[in-house]
């Protein structure tokens, strides 16, 4: 086989292990998965039967296609964050999934089990405020509805600091307290990876992690704890000395000031190696940084190697993400979150997994 121009290893392994961390983490609350985005970019087909097996029952996912896809991997509990619209409701019997109702007109139109979504402060999805009271005061309005859960979603349980979190907390339970009496049996869900670690009383019966499972830090501000899972491999294509006074790569926004050696490698914008990474961060040859130089094109990227005692080859591969550089790291050099690191890997890398 030709040689893979870079390389995607996904640990599954290291994803069970995360998983279970998140169990010890989350008490008597039972541990569902976010694996919306195709698992976050890292290929719902091969994580789900990986946290099946650790014993997940209850995924999320942000569309039907997504949940219909997901249906051939598991037999678990499927619920759709993003609710449902016209002429859906036939596909949600057929795949036997779960759709977030998001508002009463959504509720009246739906009939089947389900998933009843409040919003507590970030005004995107779910039953504001007035809506919210209108169903405490009427809870038959769910008549004809198998309420499996009723959730929300933390706004910025990642800074345990800020105040909207307890205001969220809150809200939720003041809603649980109004509509528990009326559903016993459904369960209550409101933390996310964050809410995990930063918000014990908010773990209710069902805690929804997503970023920590894939080796993300739900806590920034202490050490990661979760086991890293990604380790992103890119090969050098050819290398080359350049004079002071030369640049580099489109709009020569790099000028070189010194004799130096450089080394092109096979990764760009379309592989989620952004173009905001242009002149900022770093990849790793034996543990040692080497800059990126100029733009970040669709394909490439070029390195400076001059400094390194060992130099390396065309052929050898770098690291991008790895234990020299986490997902959260590369991510604040190129102004974003490990969220969009994640889900912006295209599928261009060979990928491999491992047991």
């Amino acid at each position: 086989m030709n040689q893979a121009p870079h390389i995607l290893t996904i640990d599954l392994a290291a994803i069970a292990a995360n998983y279970r961390l998140l169990q010890a983490k989350s008490g008597s609350a039972a541990v569902g998965a976010s694996i919306k985005a195709d698992a976050y970019g890292l290929g719902a087909a091969a994580v789900a039967p990986v946290l099946e097996a650790a014993g997940c029952r209850d995924f999320f996912v942000a569309t039907v296609d997504e949940g219909m896809a997901l249906r051939a991997f598991t037999r678990q509990n499927i619920f759709i964050f993003g609710g449902m619209r016209a002429g859906e409701q036939a596909a949600l019997a057929e795949f036997e999934l779960m759709p977030a109702l998001n508002s009463l007109a959504d509720i009246a139109a739906y009939k089947g089990p389900a998933a009843v979504f409040f919003d507590t402060g970030m005004n995107r999805l779910g039953l504001g405020a007035d809506e919210t009271a209108t169903l405490i005061a009427d809870p038959a309005l769910l008549r004809g509805i198998d309420v499996k859960l009723f959730l929300s979603q933390f706004a910025c349980s990642e800074d345990a600091a800020h105040p909207m979190n307890l205001a969220q907390c809150a809200r939720i339970e003041a809603i649980r307290t109004g509509l528990k009496p009326h559903f016993p049996h459904a369960r209550w869900s409101m933390c996310n990876s964050g809410g995990v670690y930063h918000y014990p009383q908010a773990h209710y019966d069902l805690v929804r992690p997503g970023y920590a499972l894939y080796g993300g830090n739900p806590a920034p501000e202490a050490t990661n704890p979760m086991h890293p899972v990604v380790k992103l491999e890119a090969r050098i294509l050819q290398t080359r000395d350049v004079k002071a006074g030369e640049s580099i790569g489109y709009s020569a926004t790099h000028v070189f000031d010194a004799p130096t050696r450089t080394a092109t490698i096979c990764m760009g914008y379309a592989d989620g190696f952004m173009r905001s990474h242009s002149g900022k961060s770093h990849v790793y040859w034996q543990g040692q940084a080497c800059p990126v130089l100029g733009r970040v094109s669709m394909d490439l990227v070029t390195i400076g190697i001059g400094h390194l005692q060992n130099q390396p080859q065309a052929g050898d591969l770098l690291e991008v993400l790895g234990p020299h550089q986490e997902i959260d790291a590369l991510a604040a050099t190129g102004g974003t979150i490990g969220y969009e690191i994640l889900t912006g890997l295209g599928h261009r890398y060979r990928r491999l997994y491992k047991d």
